[in-house]
Formats: structure tokens, C-alpha cells, sequence
């Protein structure tokens, strides 16, 4: 859909009043030249600002110098042709799953389609900021395997990327809305929104503002300004807004003027709300396609309106399905279990949690579980998304990670990193208890993994109880074996010959062979119970659920 200019938006400022944002975006008035048929042909950016906004576009297809031109031009770099999406979290929390497959779903088009896929975190809401939580996000992003091309750690031709860094182009915005006639100071009280909120709820209506102060007089908010009255900055909601195609929820036409008061879109803080903020800075950025959540379907048409409002190309939007937890209830920061440091604490592997968060949904043109990240990259498929909300069932995570692990085993460099990484949990696991120096030694194990493989969903399951005779002796006393069978000494005095005599050429089948032919010679002990004596004599343990992975396991380290 695409909006003409008004002529009201093509006026000219002095350049000294324009924050550097400006030179970074290349202004604030989109216009259109005749020579421009198109959003991708429209003129390209002149940088004249080399402060901390990053490098300039390549690309300058407009000969005047912005400097000298006396109209100020919305400038667009050679990446408005391309995809480009963003991922804009809000650092009041730190990543779950939720926000995980937002990102996710965002980077799979980005890389599908050639893109670019930008982070950008959106920290207006200053009362419920997290500390630490804005490199928590990027971090975790990493992790995943699906970083950035442009973020407040990257960089990039847009930034900067954080919104409290761009307060001066939102500003620039709100005053070009007010002086066209699209906003209005509003002077209302908290007390009265209060009394509002509840008269409407009392009645049994939508609370909603009653737009009282879009009708005061010019003179009068002069008034109150010089009077230093406290104030926020409200976008005029008109009827008619226009139905707009979703890419996965279809055609979609809400009239939020008939249902919403005028929202706010400049706080009394200064800081913009998120409909403000959002829409300039996809605008800016060149954003191509917004792939969000569903929650924000209903206030789309509001943002069209803004974007009619300034003159601006409105980009694709696709909403996608919210991700519940498997009994319909929806995801919450409040659950400690959906964040991703949780989940990597844990033991998950990322390609696992990814395979994971798109196995229980939509948008992909198989479902099948193992599924690594270039092949989502080429399987995802928008028109396959479903508006139907995705279930998500975290006790399957185990099956995934299994499956996951098994690969990393089987590649030579991603094992030798697990075989870093396991070496580190024994260590911090067992510490002074190892007595043999070679059993953190690369090649045991590399062997541990690979006897294991398909046995475990986590190499922290090495380290777990039930796997410590691989690295520790275990403490068992002799009236343990004893309990077991009054001729455990014997089993025991045999099993250490045959090690001594045999040594690594030991294996379970001869050790089964040599204690059958033991059995006979006892008159109270049977198999069942000599292998019982072996087992807790060398791990430990008085129950398992397989023999011989275990036996093993202890041949070959007591060789």
C-alpha cells in the first residue's frame, strides 16, 4: 500500500534545528522525486555526520548536497531494495522461548530471502528496564547460532540500534505531526485518565481516552506550555483506516479511531511509546517485512496510520501464532523455565531448543525432528504459517537434544569441542575425587561419548550419579558385597585376575564366559547375584538397566 505526500510535508527546516539522527536516516521528509517510480528508486542517503552512527551508505544517487539543499530529503541507502527485517525485543526481561522463535522466525526470512536481519532493542519503557538484560539478549542470540547483521554490538548504516540513543528523531517526528495537524499536546491528569478508566469499566465499556484535549485552541496550549503544565503527545486516530494483508492472517481492516480514544505516542518522560517508536524506526531503517507476534495484529491499522500521517511506505507485515505452553496457557516471564539461560544450564544445544520451537509450529514445508539450521533456513516457508497458536511440550526438549548431540558426536571438530567441555564438568564436578590422571585425557573421553551416543540427551548426563564410576572410584565397603553374596570376594579376586592377565584385550562377552564358568563352582551364588557384586564393586551402584555398556566402560579404564 503506498500513501502519497502531502505538500505540508515537504517543508523545509534549518539545518541546525535537526538532531544527527537526521544524518544517519537522511531526514525526515520522504520525498518522492518524479524521477522515482518506485520505494526501491527513491533517493538514496548523503551521510554528512561522521559521529558514532556508524559508517555511511555505499551507495549516493542524489547529486545536491543535502547541505545545500534548501528542501530536506528523505534519503534511502541501496538496502531499501532488499529484505530486511528486525527483531525488537524489550530489555524488561530477559530472552524465553517466546522471544526466541520471534528472532528465529525473523533471521530464517532474512537468510531465505537473502537479507539482512537486524536486531534493535527497544528500551522506552524505562520503569521496567532489566539490568544486564540488553547484552543478556544479544548474547543469548549468539549462542543460538542466529547473530545480527546489524545490532548495538554490531553496528550498522541504521543505527544506532537502541531507541534511547534515538530520542531526538522521534522528537523531530511528533513535532512534524503536530505542526500537520496529526497530534495534539495533551494536558489530562493521571487522576482523570483514572476516573475515566473507571466510569468506563463501571458502565461496562472499553475504557478509552475521551480526546478532550485535541479540541483545545491554539492559544490555550501555548498557555499551558508557558506555564511549564506537564504534557503528553497524543496521534490523532481518523476514520477510515484501510484494510491491509497480512501474510498470514489475510486481509485485515480495523477502524480503531470507532473503538480507541487517541493514543499517546510522546510520554510525559519524553520518551516515545512503542507505536511511535516502532514506525519511525522500521522507516528508517528500511524494514521490509515486520514478522511479530500476534498481539500486535490490532494495533497494525493504528500504525498504518501513523505511516499515511507521515507520507511513508508502510512495510509488509506478517504476524505470527503466539507459542503457548502445552496446557494453552500463554508463555510468561514469570515462569522460570522458559528462559533460555535456563535452558542452557541445563545442557540444551542450541540447534535442539531451534528444532524444537519449530517442530511444535507452522511455516515449514516438512516436520520431521534432527532438522539442522540451514535446513530450516531452506524449508521456511511464510505462506505454510498457521494462525493457529503452537503448543509447546518441554519434556520432548530431552528426545531433541539426544538427537542433537548424537550429530555433534559424529562430527570430529564438534566433538573435540564437547570432549573441552565435558573435561571442564568432570573437573568442576569431581575435582580432588580423581585419582587417575588419564581420565581427562582426550582420547578416554572422546571413547566415553562415543559408548554413550544415543544414551544420553546432555554430556552433563555424564556427571550425573549414575555415570561417577567413569571418572571417580567408587566407596564401597566389603560388607556391601558381602550383603550381595557371601562369596563376593571370590567374584572379586577372579575379576581382577582375568583384568591383570587380560588387560584391554578384556570384554564383556570373555568376562561373561569366565564368571559363568565361576557360577558352577559356587554352591550359594548365582549369575544374577555375581553380576550384581560386579556392578556395585566397580560403580557404585546396586541396579541397572543394561550390563554390558556399563562393563565396558569399567574394563577400560581399570586396564
Amino acid at each position: 500500500m503506498t500513501y502519497s505526500v502531502s505538500a505540508a510535508l515537504r517543508c523545509t527546516f534549518r539545518l541546525s534545528l535537526l538532531p544527527k539522527a537526521y544524518y544517519q536516516c537522511g531526514g525526515i521528509f520522504p520525498l518522492k522525486p518524479p524521477h522515482c517510480s518506485s520505494r526501491a528508486d527513491r533517493i538514496k542517503i548523503i551521510h554528512t555526520h561522521s559521529g558514532d552512527w556508524g559508517p555511511p551508505p555505499k551507495c549516493v544517487c542524489h547529486s545536491q548536497d543535502i547541505r545545500s539543499n534548501s528542501t530536506l530529503t528523505k534519503c534511502f541507502s541501496n538496502q531499501q531494495s532488499k529484505v530486511r527485517v528486525r527483531f525488537a525485543p524489550s530489555p524488561t526481561g530477559f530472552l524465553h522461548l517466546g522471544g526466541l522463535r520471534t528472532a528465529l522466525y525473523n533471521f530464517l526470512f532474512a537468510k531465505k530471502h537473502g537479507g539482512t536481519f537486524i536486531l534493535r532493542l527497544e528500551d522506552t519503557d524505562r520503569s521496567r528496564l532489566v539490568p544486564g538484560a540488553a547484552d543478556e539478549i544479544q548474547n543469548m542470540l549468539e549462542w543460538a547460532g542466529i547473530s545480527p547483521d546489524e545490532s548495538p554490538r554490531m553496528g550498522g548504516p541504521c543505527g544506532p540500534y537502541l531507541q534511547s540513543d534515538r530520542l531526538d528523531l522521534y522528537r523531530q517526528v511528533a513535532d512534524l505531526l503536530l505542526q500537520n495537524g496529526h497530534a495534539y499536546h495533551c494536558f489530562c491528569s493521571t487522576q482523570r485518565l483514572d476516573l475515566l478508566k473507571k466510569e468506563a469499566l463501571r458502565t461496562g465499556q472499553t475504557p478509552r481516552y475521551d480526546n478532550r484535549c485535541r479540541h483545545l485552541r491554539a492559544e490555550q496550549v501555548k498557555e499551558r506550555l508557558a506555564q511549564g503544565a506537564p504534557y503528553v503527545i497524543r496521534f490523532k486516530l481518523d476514520p477510515g483506516a484501510e484494510p491491509f494483508e497480512d501474510l498470514v492472517f489475510g486481509l485485515n481492516h480495523h477502524d480503531v479511531a470507532q473503538v480507541e480514544g487517541d493514543p499517546v505516542i510522546i510520554k510525559g518522560d519524553g520518551f516515545p511509546t512503542y507505536h511511535l517508536a516502532s514506525v519511525v524506526d522500521d522507516h528508517y531503517m528500511c524494514v521490509s517485512h515486520v514478522l511479530r507476534g500476534s498481539e500486535w495484529l490490532i494495533s497494525t491499522s493504528k500504525h498504518l496510520l501513523l505511516y499515511r500521517a507521515l507520507g511513508w511506505t508502510p512495510p509488509t507485515f506478517a504476524h505470527l501464532p503466539l507459542l503457548l505452553n502445552r496446557d494453552g496457557t500463554k508463555l510468561s516471564k514469570r515462569q522460570g523455565d522458559i528462559f533460555i539461560q535456563s535452558f542452557i544450564q541445563q545442557g540444551a544445544l542450541p540447534e535442539a531448543l531451534l528444532d524444537m520451537i519449530t517442530h511444535t509450529g507452522s511455516g515449514f514445508s516438512s516436520n520431521r525432528i534432527g532438522r539442522k539450521l540451514d535446513e530450516l533456513i531452506n524449508e521456511f516457508d511464510t505462506s505454510k504459517i498457521t494462525t493457529h497458536s503452537a503448543l509447546l511440550d518441554l519434556e520432548k526438549l530431552p528426545e531433541f537434544n539426544r538427537i542433537h548431540l548424537q550429530h555433534r558426536i559424529d562430527d570430529e571438530e564438534q566433538c573435540c569441542h564437547l570432549v573441552d567441555e565435558l573435561r571442564c564438568y568432570i573437573t568442576q564436578t569431581f575435582g580432588a575425587q580423581i585419582q587417575e590422571e588419564d581420565i581427562l585425557n582426550h582420547d578416554y573421553i572422546q571413547q566415553v561419548l562415543h559408548l554413550r551416543k544415543g544414551h544420553i540427551s546432555s554430556v552433563l548426563d555424564l556427571v550425573s550419579p549414575q555415570y561417577s564410576y567413569l571418572w571417580v572410584r567408587p566407596c564401597v565397603s566389603r560388607q556391601q558385597l558381602l550383603d550381595l553374596s557371601p562369596e563376593a570376594l571370590s567374584v572379586a579376586k577372579l575379576v581382577i585376575q582375568l583384568m591383570e592377565s587380560h588387560g584391554r584385550q578384556l570384554n564383556i562377552e570373555s568376562l561373561s564366559v569366565e564368571l559363568k564358568d565361576l557360577v558352577k563352582k559356587m554352591k550359594t551364588t548365582k549369575y544374577s547375584a555375581v553380576m550384581k557384586v560386579l556392578r556395585l564393586a566397580l560403580s557404585g551402584q546396586k541396579v541397572a538397566d543394561a550390563y554390558s555398556h556399563e562393563f565396558r566402560f569399567i574394563l577400560q579404564l581399570s586396564a
